[in-house]
């Protein structure tokens, strides 16, 4: 699997959980879900940062996510 491809989907996942996240904690419920797809995104994160040859900088996050985008409609 592509590294971008896993650094965007892992940082998607991450963001998505965050409602879930705050919805938990403020029915005062266990975030056992989205503690799940954190785990997931954010291992999906660590893994394209480890396979990316020497990692990525946070002002490069944004080309990630237009070159992911650009392969897929193309």
């Amino acid at each position: 699997m592509d590294s971008d491809l896993m650094l965007v989907i892992g940082l998607i996942v991450c963001a998505l959980s965050l409602p879930s996240v705050i919805g938990a904690i403020s029915e005062g419920r266990a975030p056992r879900t989205a503690s799940i797809a954190i785990l997931v995104g954010g291992l999906l994160v660590v893994l394209a940062l480890s396979r990316h040859p020497g990692g990525y900088a946070i002002d490069e996050i944004p080309q990630v996510f237009f070159r992911v985008i650009g392969r897929l409609l193309h």
